[in-house]
């Protein structure tokens, strides 16, 4: 963790020893004409630092940007390859890069890291938000992960740290995002909606404006729980809601006698079954499951919502060391290079996939 400001590139390299790997990753000469990605991320540091933006923010601040810009293209080492057309690309980077950072920076605090994992997700988006099938709604929906003035930031660094012949379009590019993240009021903070329900129905929805109020006719609350094997799920659902159904695809997993590492369809259509029977009754309950990428979390959300539900996301987070530790001394345990692997998969639940995303930090043995 860089704890001061400013530092020296050895100081970079002594604490995270593995971006010496990016000075073998080429890149394509005509965009990046200064070299490799090591090269390349020295001279965005460098660049950042001179941003008058950057020198006014808090010490703490300036530290998450520098890091920022160190890891923003730590996925490429895993994405790059040599197209069809003869030049070097890297697609995906960025939501690979995002991946990295958030197993490799498990020592930060929650908050930080995740801060630290949403700027290197979005760092391209100032350049290729127009691309999106819905701006509107890809610059808002970022807006609800993480700051865009520093994205932005970090975005100006990026194409001010390399030889290219298009920066100047690049750089009008950024100041065309900050205009419009501005105008839509979401450029130093979460965009602003009437109420949480217009919010998540705004995200979920093809045709509703930014500015409608919906009324919140939501009658009755489901918790959907997320968390790696381990994190303490179980654990918080008897301290805070011990009176609640919970429909729980380990205890079915159980009494079917169905390994984890097996087809879970089975699994989840006896509790799809189980949900539905209370959703139809207006009965308050919790889907306890890993439920760890927005892919499988976003069918639930809609199932329940459908009912008539205003939907909570709980997201328990635990460091690596820990779900091993406790998963060793359960009765059931996984595979450890399974829990490995779900790591990997790992996307922590944001604001605007429901009601309510309550994030909660766990690290006692």
């Amino acid at each position: 963790m860089i704890d001061s400001v400013p530092f020296n590139r050895q100081q970079a390299l002594d604490q995270f020893p593995w971006l010496q790997a990016l000075s073998h990753v080429n890149q394509d000469p005509h965009y990046h004409g200064e070299g490799d990605v090591l090269t390349h991320t020295w001279m965005v540091v460098d660049e950042l630092r001179r941003l008058p933006a950057w020198q006014s923010l808090a010490p703490a601040e300036q530290s998450l940007l520098l890091k920022a810009a160190l890891f923003h293209d730590i996925g490429k080492e895993a994405c790059t390859k040599i197209g069809d057309d003869g030049r070097i690309h890297a697609p995906n980077h960025a939501k690979v890069g995002a991946q990295i950072v958030r197993e490799k920076m498990q020592t930060l605090p929650l908050q930080e890291r995740e801060m630290l994992v949403q700027l290197v997700r979005h760092h391209g988006l100032p350049l290729w938000f127009f691309e999106k099938p819905d701006p509107e709604k890809a610059v808002v929906g970022a807006s609800w992960q993480i700051r865009l003035d520093w994205v932005a930031m970090l975005a100006e660094a990026d194409v001010r740290g390399r030889i290219c012949p298009d920066q100047a379009e690049l750089l009008e590019r950024i100041a065309y995002f900050r205009q419009y993240a501005t105008e839509l009021g979401c450029y130093t903070q979460p965009k602003p909606f009437a109420n949480n329900h217009t919010r998540f129905r705004y995200f979920r929805s093809d045709h509703l404006r930014i500015d409608d109020v919906l009324y919140d006719d939501t009658d009755f609350e489901v918790i959907m729980m997320s968390g790696l094997p381990g994190a303490g799920k179980d654990t918080w659902i008897s301290l805070n809601h011990p009176d609640l159904p919970v429909v729980s695809l380990d205890r079915i997993r159980h009494e079917r006698r169905i390994p984890p590492t097996a087809n879970q369809g089975e699994v989840v259509r006896l509790a799809k079954e189980e949900a539905k029977y209370l959703l139809r009754r207006k009965q308050p309950f919790i889907w306890n499951a890993t439920n760890l990428t927005r892919h499988l979390r976003d069918p639930l959300v809609d199932l329940f919502a459908s009912y008539g539900a205003h939907v909570s996301i709980v997201y328990i987070d635990a460091p690596l060391t820990l779900l091993l530790s406790r998963n060793r001394n359960r009765k059931q345990a996984v595979p450890e290079a399974t829990i490995r692997k779900l790591m990997q998969k790992l996307e922590v639940p944001t604001a605007e996939e429901a009601h309510q995303v309550r994030w909660i930090e766990n690290k006692k043995a």
